[in-house]
């Protein structure tokens, strides 16, 4: 049976390009960059590239750019880093109720370590309302982490409005922006925007890279330690075949930005006039126009999302019900709740994310058998 993916939100497969230009970083040109003989030169002048590289498609300065180990790592290490760094200063941060686990979890672990935190609640679109926002931020504010596209409704903050906010106050402003990355354009100097979290493998590099941009003159208390690595913030040998790779992938991403858009969108669309036009009952989640250009988010009255999940994988179709992050939990996700969703349409929610390799008859297959199950599950 061909398997017909639609979770790119999820992960995404490694592009042919980015493969090939790793490889050699496994078996030939395996130095160590803190070497100071020839191949150790070879893996460090390959980190500087992919500095470069990573730096271009989010618009800022090669050394502004940490390599670290996925999305997760990033967000840890800035929301940490800001908190510890600055805690005689102040101990409060704003953040909203529809983050990824890694910023909830984070923040949820500094309240137990005397930080105060915010949860901006959102609209009915997944949007946070700006006027709470201003109105939450105190003396002793000292860091504001809004996600800049969500991971299960793709709705996409005003991501400008709240950085002239922050600024205003003299407060950080961290996006975790792992979802967005080579999916919209961002320039995190035109939108002011001090930190950005981003993963490889969300944007078709491999598992286990990601990065995190600092805005220069911020400091930040290191998340790990041991060696002098990435500027004394991140100790341990460098990834460097992953490096590579995420480098790779975010210089197609920057190339290809506009074209990609545009096919995901066609897509979405596409798939969203079908659902809404042939599923009675059939809700979307999330703004329809600012969204992420593939994340269509339906939930379905009168079924169990599991079950949906696993009638469409009896027929190749690969899709979620949210963050792939928190599927092993039976709790209706924190996401669609916080939009004011019953717990019966969140149960009954299906994440469709579309990547670069689906095609217009994939997206035909997808909705013939969507209606179908969803016909047979309600009887």
């Amino acid at each position: 049976m061909e398997i017909k993916y639609f979770d790119n939100a999820a992960t995404t497969r490694v592009k042919k390009e980015v493969l090939e230009e790793m490889l050699p970083y496994f078996h030939e040109k395996y130095g160590n960059p803190s070497s100071l003989y020839s191949i150790g030169r070879v893996s460090k002048k390959a980190i500087k590239e992919a500095r470069k590289r990573v730096a271009g498609l989010i618009n800022c300065n090669p050394n502004e750019i940490y390599f670290t180990g996925c999305g997760s790592e990033s967000d840890n290490t800035i929301i940490k880093g800001i908190a510890y760094k600055n805690r005689k200063r102040g101990k409060h941060i704003i953040t909203s109720q529809i983050e990824h686990p890694a910023v909830l979890h984070t923040c949820q672990m500094l309240e137990k370590q005397g930080f105060e935190v915010t949860y901006l609640r959102v609209t009915k679109d997944g949007f946070i309302h700006v006027e709470d926002l201003r109105n939450s931020i105190r003396n002793d504010t000292i860091l504001i982490s809004i996600m800049f596209a969500n991971n299960e409704i793709g709705t996409i903050q005003p991501i400008e409005m709240i950085s002239k906010i922050a600024r205003m106050h003299n407060i950080v402003f961290h996006t975790d922006a792992v979802q967005a990355c080579g999916n919209i354009p961002i320039d995190v100097k035109r939108m002011g925007i001090d930190a950005l979290s981003l993963s490889g493998h969300k944007l078709y590099a491999p598992k286990g890279i990601g990065a995190l941009y600092v805005r220069n003159g911020i400091e930040f208390e290191k998340f790990m330690d041991g060696g002098h690595q990435e500027k004394n913030k991140r100790a341990g040998t460098e990834n460097v075949a992953g490096i590579v790779g995420l480098g790779k992938a975010c210089e197609l991403a920057q190339v290809h930005l506009k074209e990609h858009r545009q096919h995901l969108k066609e897509l979405r669309d596409y798939f969203i006039a079908q659902v809404e036009d042939k599923i009675e009952g059939a809700v979307l989640n999330g703004s329809k126009e600012n969204r992420l250009p593939g994340n269509a988010n339906f939930s379905f009255s009168g079924i169990d999302g599991e079950a949906l999940l696993l009638n469409l994988d009896a027929k190749g179709i690969c899709a979620s019900a949210g963050s792939a992050c928190t599927s092993g939990s039976s709790a209706p996700s924190h996401v669609l709740s916080s939009i004011g969703l019953s717990d019966e349409l969140a149960h009954g929610s299906l994440r469709v994310t579309f990547g670069e390799d689906n095609i217009k008859e994939d997206v035909d297959y997808l909705i013939e058998n969507l209606c179908e199950i969803v016909q047979r599950l309600r009887k």
